[in-house]
């Protein structure tokens, strides 16, 4: 089983086509950014379109039993998931709202403060607001999991203590290995994962030792250390695949609509662009050369499986399900 927890690709028949290549069973999509309520509902109803024009690659995951049944129809089951929570507004009943709709993960902030939590952009993190405990508590019953990968590091690790379910950290790696404003430090994964939840790695090049010229073994050998200190069972990929989107989807990423100036990120004035994938990872395609990666660095299969899929899959099924 293979399960990607995060990806914002520049969709198309050809993608989907590799996703069934590289045996992808189910990826965890982004469809908001900065969108409102309305503009995400727009979003929704063009995944449904997708659905309509290609029922034999790809299929509507709501739970996790959805992804046995893409696997035995040989299809990708896509869950949703939002990188801000702008389609709430500033209404707690949304939640619940956009959790019927088929939405299965909100990060409660993306880089910038929002009227839940620090972004890791901001200078100061005074941590989970009033309306951030709320929003978890609500979160919480209906099966909506908390997110925190663009999060500041005190707001997330209040969340994990907050949260009465485990959060996520969907895509990121440790700090220790790539120093990056998106990595995550070690007090942070330990809050997250003490707490039952899971950190997914990322293959976004800022993300990666050496960025584009990252290696497969250099990469496995993060995986291994962050193994031995938090539990296999807490990890799996978030890959952060932007496969195919142009560079000017990146100024929608990390500018929206708060500010007339570019925002550069972790990119350079430079080359705001996307940056090269690395030349073993180049797309959905390419997943198996992970799982080799990790058998050639001493996991065993079973700690292979677990890594690929096998974790995001238990905790899609303790955590979609909403609480009486």
């Amino acid at each position: 089983m293979i399960i990607d927890n995060l990806q914002y690709a520049n969709w198309s028949e050809k993608i989907f086509r590799e996703m069934r290549e590289g045996g992808v069973d189910a990826v965890h999509v982004t469809i908001a950014y900065h969108e409102n309520f309305r503009e995400t509902v727009l979003n929704f109803e063009a995944w449904n379109r997708w659905f309509e024009r290609y029922p034999d690659l790809i299929m509507k995951g709501l739970w996790a039993e959805d992804i046995e049944r893409a696997q035995e129809t040989e299809r990708t089951a896509i869950f949703f998931g939002f990188q801000n929570p702008s389609p709430i507004e500033d209404d707690i009943g949304l939640v619940e709202i956009v959790h019927s709709l088929g939405a299965r993960f909100m990060q409660l902030s993306y880089n910038n403060q929002s009227l839940l939590a620090t972004g890791c952009y901001e200078t100061e993190d005074p941590g989970i607001t009033r309306m951030g405990r709320q929003v978890i508590k609500e979160m919480n019953r209906v099966g909506l999991v908390v997110d925190m990968s663009h999060s500041a590091d005190r707001s997330t690790i209040e969340a994990a203590e907050i949260s009465e379910r485990p959060i996520a950290i969907t895509h990121a790696n440790t700090y220790d290995w790539q120093p990056a404003l998106r990595n995550k430090r070690h007090d942070v994964i330990k809050a997250v994962t003490e707490a039952g939840g899971m950190l997914g790695f990322s293959l976004y090049p800022h993300h990666l030792k050496g960025k584009s010229d990252c290696t497969l073994q250099s990469f496995c050998e993060m995986v291994a250390r962050t193994a031995e200190l938090y539990g296999v069972e807490h990890l799996g990929l978030g890959s952060d695949l932007c496969q195919d989107q142009p560079d000017s989807v990146v100024e929608w990423m990390r500018v929206g609509r708060w500010s007339k100036e570019i925002d550069y990120g972790e990119g350079s004035a430079s080359n705001p662009g996307f940056p090269p994938m690395p030349s073993w990872f180049q797309g959905n395609k390419d997943f198996p050369n992970i799982a080799q990666g990790l058998r050639d660095i001493g996991f065993s299969q079973d700690n292979v499986d677990a890594l690929m899929g096998g974790n995001w899959y238990r905790f899609y099924k303790e955590n979609f399900v909403p609480r009486s």
